[in-house]
């Protein structure tokens, strides 16, 4: 691949923008930070840099230019993501021919993608006039049908499943993959709601019915290798961009309240499809945005739900807040009821999820007995540990001491000692063993060479001019990649130095670890020097080592003489 054609495209991207399209990513001084996305991260630990393009991780050590990023976020090749980057900013990158990935789910995906059409053209055929009668009745717009891609399964056992069978699908995969089950279609006369994996692919339905014929009210796909519940969000392909640009996501319980949210604009919407959550998803949330907010049902069920998944999303250290719809709406009905104005109110003030869990705290509380208030205050009062402000904290024991007429000093004596509890509890657990790695003087001086040189030209010039060599084999190969990457462009670039040496794992791998150290990137020749005394006198102190047990090997006097004065000469820096 021409690495100047892959420069000219890299230079008219900014890594920031890619990286926040996927990530969300926070300011701090000159860098950008955001939570790392290749490895379990819970706080920001990937640093991106506009000034150098490069990304980094200080964590996993995960590091790159925007091509590395793509290629291991997206799972793309290098050839996919120059193409795809060189659309976005309009280079021709000639004729580069992307090669369909073929994968052992392919005929999954084409049976699912098949099913898919044949459902929409079901409702839009005669046999769907009733059902679309009833999506008109549910306030469901034609737009809205197109948008979510709604069909229809027909009135039949077999329709789909003979369509699949002369299309050469075997009966033992159509099983298999949740569109048949004993030889006969899964779905009959169910209005079908295609279901989405993160990368926008159809993996399952959901069919629901619009006859009173008591049949159950949806119907899922089962679990089955490509449709994993527990791994997905409902909508996530489509709000992971409206996130980027609302900076935040809401998050749903169902996907018909997705698509009531998206019928009025709102589109930064993911569906959990039930009121548990994973930590795969807890993951793809964070991928989302670091503003959350929790939108779930109104009733008991969905209060419940709050609660926990609130509190799991806080133990993992993320802030969220809350809008309390009323019992027993959920969004879909709450927009049909009140409209849209309504509920974007309701999530422009939506609550802190601390505050949230306190209001339902005093629900069903009898404050006329003394037994019942103290246990709500001290309830109130272990919540409130949780609040990392304490200009917060100040107003909640206020607003406590003046409600319930106590004193403030008690109640912060009590709070105290709850926080304490916390802190004791927070000790006794046991870390993750981290491998922390120890690097000898002569290894930084090293990595702070190579450092330097791929920040500073200069400095590859003073390298080679004090013939300076690196004993250890890895640091000398990437020594050499840098000197000639130089001399054949001219100067030194880290984000397309990357591109350079992608092919070679040795040198990335060393590359990643010296840029992960975030060493400082200026440097005077009083300082360059001294790091080349320090990797000198290591190879002399090497070379003196080897020559001492050659000696002593050695049974020829005049040999051992002989060795014996090239010591005595390396000691002295003869």
């Amino acid at each position: 691949m021409n690495n100047d054609l892959a420069s000219v495209v890299r230079s008219k991207v900014d890594i920031v923008d890619i990286i926040g399209e996927r990530i969300p990513l926070v300011a701090r001084g000159k860098n950008f930070f955001g939570v790392c996305p290749f490895h379990d991260d819970n706080n920001p630990s990937m640093s991106v840099s506009r000034e150098k393009q490069i990304y980094t991780c200080f964590s996993c050590h995960a590091t790159g230019n925007v091509f590395t990023f793509l290629m291991n976020y997206e799972h793309m090749e290098f050839r996919e993501v120059l193409k795809y980057l060189g659309d976005r900013v309009g280079v021709d990158v000639g004729n580069i021919t992307i090669p369909k990935k073929s994968t052992k789910f392919d005929k999954f995906y084409d049976a699912y993608n098949f099913s898919l059409k044949y459902f929409q053209n079901n409702l839009m055929s005669k046999a769907g006039i009733e059902a679309k009668k009833y999506l008109q009745t549910r306030k469901f717009t034609d737009d809205m049908i197109k948008e979510f891609e709604v069909g229809l399964s027909l009135d039949s056992r077999d329709d789909l499943t003979n369509l699949l069978l002369k299309k050469d699908y075997d009966l033992s995969v159509l099983n298999r993959i949740g569109l048949s089950s004993d030889n006969h279609d899964i779905y009959n006369d169910r209005i079908m709601f295609p279901l989405y994996d993160v990368s926008g692919k159809c993996v399952g339905f959901s069919g629901r019915i619009y006859k009173d014929n008591g049949q159950n009210k949806y119907l899922n796909t089962k679990e089955t290798d490509i449709f994993k519940k527990g791994e997905m969000l409902y909508h996530y392909h489509v709000a992971r961009e409206e996130c980027r640009l609302k900076k935040s996501v809401i998050v749903m319980e169902g996907f018909m309240d997705v698509i009531r949210a998206s019928s009025i604009g709102i589109k930064n919407t993911v569906a959990l499809m039930g009121t548990a959550l994973t930590k795969e998803q807890t993951n793809l949330i964070k991928r989302l945005s670091n503003n959350i907010i929790m939108c779930l049902d109104g009733d008991d069920a969905g209060v419940h739900a709050t609660l926990s998944i609130g509190d799991q999303l806080l133990n993992e250290g993320i802030e969220v807040k809350v809008v309390a719809l009323p019992n027993p709406d959920d969004p879909d009905s709450y927009i049909l009821n009140n409209g849209k104005d309504k509920f974007i109110g309701l999530v422009e003030n939506a609550l802190n999820f601390s505050d949230f869990k306190m209001m339902k705290l005093r629900e069903n509380v009898n404050f006329s007995s003394d037994e019942e208030k103290a246990n709500y205050i001290n309830e109130v009062l272990k919540e409130t540990v949780k609040i990392d402000d304490p200009i917060r904290v100040e107003v909640v024991l206020k607003r406590l001491a003046k409600e319930f007429d106590i004193g403030y000093n008690t109640l912060e004596m009590r709070f105290n000692g709850y926080k304490k509890d916390q802190v004791k509890t927070e000790k006794i657990i046991i870390p993750k063993e981290v491998k922390v790695v120890r690097k000898s003087k002569y290894m930084k001086a090293v990595e702070q060479i190579l450092y330097y040189m791929l920040n500073n030209d200069w400095v590859i010039s003073q390298v080679e001019r004090e013939h300076l060599i690196l004993p250890n084999e890895e640091s000398r190969i990437l020594c050499s990649e840098i000197i000639y990457y130089y001399k054949n462009y001219g100067d030194i670039n880290v984000a397309d130095f990357y591109t350079y040496v992608q092919d070679k794992e040795m040198v990335v791998d060393f590359l990643n670890g010296i840029l992960a150290s975030n060493y400082n990137s200026d440097t005077t020749k009083e300082e360059l020097f001294e790091y080349f005394n320090v990797v000198r006198d290591y190879a002399k102190t090497q070379e003196i080592k080897r020559l001492t047990n050659l000696m002593k090997k050695e049974v020829d006097p005049i040999e051992q003489a002989k060795i014996s004065e090239k010591i005595r000469k390396l000691r002295i820096g003869e």
